[in-house]
């Protein structure tokens, strides 16, 4: 399921919104509701068989599941009011807001490898409504993509734009508490960012607070492999982590990674911060809603 998809489908979803009571009817669909040993972060439309069409009914949903985070690439480009529902229906649940993924303008003119001035206002722009995004929706992380591989330029200069940029957008954030997490892909091999490495290092060169990285384990998977090594290289740069199974992009235990495995190395390390759901079911309608809850309970139940 790619990037584009889930926002389209945050977007879609925004206009229903305010629709309420679907969720407590639902509500029993899992098993005991207990929260997880670690803090799955939900996304719009992964529980709209079993709660309805509104986002906040579907939060409510997941909060009775037990899951208590979740995450919404779209939530810049959702209506003002619709971002301060979401903050205040999670703050009443205690729930956590998850990455929200910083707006750079939709135009195609997103990479700060090129170095170009205009490529970096837009960049700026972003990061500046970032900061009125996250005060509504209860938010702290934000996604970044530096866009894509410039083939006019060598590697460092390229590196060094994306560095100068961050620094600049950190210098933004930084005051407001609010982290910027870069996410390596592999989406397209014309994106410029796509190693935990890669990403490891311009975070140490930023040095920053407000400049981590966003492991999504399935890109990674995908780029690099050896996954739980990966981790332990870049740990310390780590803020969030984004979960989906590969092939496939579903939920753990539909396909080659054992996240069970991973989730208990990561928990065993300390984490306790917030783990994206980015993926999609593997099975369709209330059954494979279910399914994925049930698939959350074997993969967490390693203490």
């Amino acid at each position: 399921m790619e990037r584009k998809s889930f926002i389209q489908s945050s977007l879609l979803a925004g206009a229903s919104l305010l629709t309420t009571g679907a969720a407590s009817a639902a509500s029993s669909t899992n098993a005991d509701g207990q929260p997880f040993h670690l803090n799955y972060a939900t996304h719009d439309g992964m529980f709209r068989n079993s709660a309805g069409d509104s986002f906040i009914d579907q939060i409510k949903f997941a909060y009775d599941q037990g899951f208590r985070a979740i995450e919404d690439n779209g939530m810049a480009q959702r209506p003002v009011e619709q971002q301060q529902q979401i903050g205040d229906a999670l703050a009443k649940l205690g729930m956590s807001m998850g990455v929200f993924v910083l707006d750079k303008g939709g135009n195609g003119a997103n990479s700060t490898a090129t170095g170009k001035p205009e490529n970096l206002e837009i960049f700026l722009k972003g990061c500046r409504q970032a900061i009125e995004v996250s005060k509504r929706c209860n938010g702290r992380l934000t996604t970044v993509v530096p866009g894509d591989f410039e083939r006019h330029l060598p590697i460092g200069i390229q590196t060094a734009n994306v560095i100068d940029a961050l620094r600049r957008g950190a210098e933004i954030l930084e005051p407001h508490g609010i982290v910027m997490v870069l996410e390596p892909l592999s989406d397209t091999p014309d994106l410029f960012l796509r190693f935990s490495d890669q990403a490891f290092e311009i975070c140490r060169a930023v040095n920053s607070p407000s400049c981590k990285i966003l492991f999504d384990m399935y890109h990674i998977q995908r780029n690099q492999g050896n996954l739980i090594r990966n981790i332990d290289w870049v740990w310390t740069e780590i803020a969030y982590f984004q979960i989906g199974n590969n092939p496939g992009r579903n939920e753990p235990g539909t396909g080659e990674m054992d996240y069970h495995n991973i989730f208990k190395h990561i928990y065993d390390k300390g984490y306790r911060g917030m783990l994206g759901m980015e993926h999609g079911n593997a099975l369709p309608g209330k059954d494979g809603e279910t399914a994925l809850i049930k698939a959350y309970r074997e993969a967490d139940n390693f203490l």
